[in-house]
């Protein structure tokens, strides 16, 4: 039986139409893992950061930005408390995500993971959720590393509250050097090689078993593998650790060659 004709999309007699095309659908883009990333609106390094190491077929990577401001303070970073619902609705609306994972680690702090977790799962109940601060401490857990050496781009005030934080949290910060930036803007343009040099100093004038690097407009996945290799100890980052983390969370294991000794670890 000759198949039915289909209906033309267009009356024009001069182009070919060749109507409705068949077509085949397969299980997605995010068939293995959907990951949903907040990212602040002032961020400039995070996406950037999170495509050097997710490049993994079957998982998808769907980024929602929310309002913050420049200015890096106690107040403003408590001040994105009721901004993390909405943006999470944004994500996807109506279809499945594993993970969302939040992405200002110094506003982690500033409010506590368990409050971000309670914001996010307004719009998304029930979901695993992770911060770049609880991503660094299953990190440390991976690695068993006890002293840590932090690295941030904060002003005073913030860098009480990550040190305050993180020690309230069982980690022994064993070492702290700071650039001292409080606008975001400055802090995203401080140099790969200026961040080597910073894990490198905390490295030689202490004894560490690992190196966090706080920020999420921190750079550090195109570097850590040699930095790692260079200092002997892991090295992880705001970014590294929450791409990590997220991946580990929505069920994928793959080791990703070349992005630090992280990417070679599960939970």
């Amino acid at each position: 039986m000759a198949s039915p004709q289909k209906k033309p999309l267009f009356s024009d007699p001069d182009f070919t139409d060749l109507g409705v095309l068949d077509c085949t659908m397969d299980k997605g883009l995010a068939h293995r893992a959907a990951l949903g990333l907040l990212v602040l609106c002032t961020d400039q390094t995070m996406e950037h950061e999170f495509a050097q190491v997710m490049g993994i077929e079957g998982v998808g990577l769907f980024a929602s930005r929310l309002y913050n401001d420049v200015m890096i303070t106690n107040e403003t970073l408590r001040a994105m408390r009721d901004k993390i619902a909405p943006a999470t609705e944004l994500i996807l609306p109506g279809l499945p995500l594993d993970v969302v994972a939040f992405g200002c680690t110094s506003a982690s702090m500033a409010m506590g993971e368990e409050v971000i977790f309670e914001e996010i799962r307004k719009a998304r109940p029930g979901i695993a959720c992770t911060t770049p601060i609880t991503a660094a401490f299953a990190a440390f857990k991976t690695f068993g590393a006890e002293r840590i050496g932090v690295l941030t781009p904060y002003s005073a005030e913030v860098n009480e509250t990550v040190r305050s934080y993180m020690t309230s949290k069982g980690a022994h910060v064993a070492a702290f050097a700071t650039f001292d930036k409080i606008d975001d803007r400055d802090a995203a343009r401080i140099s790969p090689a200026s961040i080597a040099a910073g894990i490198k100093t905390l490295a030689t004038q202490a004894k560490l078993d690992a190196v966090f690097v706080s920020c999420t407009s921190l750079r550090l996945c195109e570097q850590v593998a040699a930095i790692e290799a260079e200092i002997g100890i892991p090295v992880t980052s705001s970014d590294h650790a929450l791409a990590w983390h997220s991946l580990r969370l929505g069920g994928v294991n793959d080791v990703v060659p070349g992005k630090g000794m992280l990417f070679e670890r599960g939970l």
